[in-house]
């Protein structure tokens, strides 16, 4: 069929008479429960009981161009194409609605009016913002989430030389936004700060070019979902999936993979949950080994909290400030706005390690604290593996002492998390590092990193009597399911040659007390670690 000798629905009256007209059942090929008509900056998205129909707005955003049949067919094509990567079973065929506007049909066929994408429908309250209002989304639901994004990631084909520069251009788009949005504007204050923001990003690109370069080179630019809020994520059969991503500008779906991470990251921030944010990005990080990404992410998060102000803006013009979509509307531009304006001006980053042996609860310890503390952690134990090819739960069957765990592989190990850390803390967030740190040398290396970044430096000095740590370390071995591969034999050793903390290390230590339950005892280290860096403005 050539799509451009139909006659399609054209805009206005037309358009208007075709939605209309698609509230009877009788439109449809199957049984319809009943029918509902939601609407979004570009699309409309008929619910009939079982299914939902989406038929994209003939209109040219910029961003976007539906204006002709023939571009809102190949978009439903692609729409249907790139949701099946995450969300096949949501995402079922695209379908033609023909007769006339006064009598359409789903499917049939007569001349051919527009074309929608058919999906097996699923109730609103399933979206992860409104599951995330009543309380349903817990650190599980976004762990299994950062790891279904971050398998996502690794199975994509890295951009070709032949992929347009615009790819790999974060400037392009981010720049874009602010155009859009300016001439929208009349409040003097959205103004002044908007403007500040664009410039920021400017400043905050060229001093980082060199880094996005290295990232695009290194194949971190991949055709991505793209459009990763929480209002993109349905909670389904207790597992979040994404769908609805970009299919209309592929600009702004070919993009650094730490740009799509760094979007529900900032949602969840935005709608309160920064500690969840954080159990997003860390689960992510540990999946993928994608730390250096860290130096890029604080311009994705601005980048990202101003893309969901731009909607939210949109929407206040298409609905109208006085009603209540529009007031909704306005609340969330200004919401993510101030999100925007705040990730600009509390970048500080620290650089912050673990003391203690094994089966002193580092791991436990460091999950809620760096939730808690808006922190990247990074872990020795998986770090380790990964620098051998070894998967995070794989036993490698190394001796104690030797293998993996040889001093000189040991040495290589602490290379990679500074390596790590230079990234993150460099980029103004800060960084935990899960290691035993039994040696001065390893402390002392990361102790001068946070001197050379000018960053607070502090230590968490983790205790409990041995028989305590042999029994802790004696179950974890029996029970397995942690990348720790600690015996008995190893935890003996690390007793035998811990070097204690000097009385200069000391000045920067917090100890996390063993007596306390895990809950207040995160609770003190987050109080006690925030206190300590806040002595230290500038790492001396």
């Amino acid at each position: 069929m050539n799509a451009r000798s139909d006659p399609p629905v054209g805009t206005g009256d037309d358009v208007e008479r075709m939605l209309d007209a698609l509230r009877n059942p009788r439109c449809y090929p199957h049984p319809v429960e009943r029918i509902a008509v939601l609407e979004t900056h570009i699309s409309w998205v008929l619910l009939t009981g079982s299914y939902a129909y989406k038929i994209k707005k003939p209109v040219n955003l910029g961003f976007l161009d539906f204006t002709t049949l023939a571009a809102r067919r190949y978009y439903c094509g692609e729409e249907l194409r790139l949701n099946r990567r995450l969300a096949p079973d949501i995402y079922l065929a695209t379908v033609a609605i023909t007769g006339d506007p006064d009598e359409p049909h789903i499917g049939g066929s007569g001349p051919v009016l527009d074309y929608a994408v058919k999906m097996r429908e699923f109730a609103q309250s399933a979206l992860l913002d409104s599951a995330l209002a009543r309380g349903e989304v817990g650190a599980s639901t976004v762990e299994a989430l950062a790891h279904k994004i971050a398998a996502f990631h690794a199975a994509l084909a890295p951009a070709s030389a032949i992929a347009d520069d615009a790819a790999a251009a974060a400037l392009v788009p981010a720049l874009d936004n602010f155009r859009q949005m300016l001439p929208l504007l009349d409040a003097p204050a959205d103004i002044a700060a908007l403007t500040a923001l664009r410039d920021w990003t400017q400043r905050e690109y060229g001093a980082r070019a060199d880094q996005f370069a290295q990232r695009h080179a290194a194949g971190c630019v991949r055709e991505c979902h793209g459009d990763l809020h929480l209002g993109n994520i349905a909670l389904l059969d207790g597992k979040a999936t994404p769908f609805d991503c970009i299919e209309f500008n592929p600009v702004l779906r070919w993009m650094d993979v730490a740009s799509e991470v760094a979007f529900p990251t900032m949602d969840l921030e935005a709608h309160g949950r920064r500690d969840l944010a954080y159990v997003f990005l860390n689960a992510y990080l540990e999946h993928s080994g994608d730390y250096g990404g860290g130096a890029v992410l604080p311009f994705y998060f601005v980048y990202r909290a101003i893309v969901r102000a731009k909607i939210s803006l949109l929407r206040t013009t298409q609905h109208g400030a006085e009603n209540e979509p529009g007031r909704r509307a306005r609340a969330a531009f200004q919401r993510y706005l101030a999100l925007a304006v705040a990730y600009t001006n509390s970048r500080r980053g620290a650089v912050i390690i673990m003391h203690g042996p094994s089966g002193s609860g580092k791991t436990t310890l460091t999950q809620p604290v760096a939730a808690a503390l808006g922190a990247v952690r990074i872990r020795s134990d998986i770090e380790r593996k990964r620098l051998h090819g070894v998967d995070a739960l794989a036993r490698s069957g190394s001796a104690t002492g030797g293998g993996i765990y040889a001093t000189g592989a040991t040495a290589h190990t602490y290379e990679q998390l500074q390596r790590h850390a230079r990234s993150v803390a460099g980029a103004g967030l800060p960084v935990i590092i899960d290691a035993t740190f039994l040696k001065r040398e390893q402390r002392a290396a990361f102790r001068a990193l946070a001197r050379e970044l000018a960053v607070p430096f502090a230590i968490v000095n983790v205790a409990a009597p041995h028989e305590a740590l042999r029994a802790r370390v004696a179950a974890r071995a029996a029970y397995g399911g942690d990348a720790s591969e600690a015996t008995l034999a190893v935890l003996e050793n690390q007793i035998a040659t811990c070097e204690p903390l000097s009385a200069e290390e000391l000045d920067y230590a917090v100890t996390a007390d063993a007596r306390r339950d895990a809950a207040a005892r995160a609770r003190a280290l987050c109080d006690g670690l925030a206190q300590r860096l806040r002595q230290q403005p500038v790492h001396a």
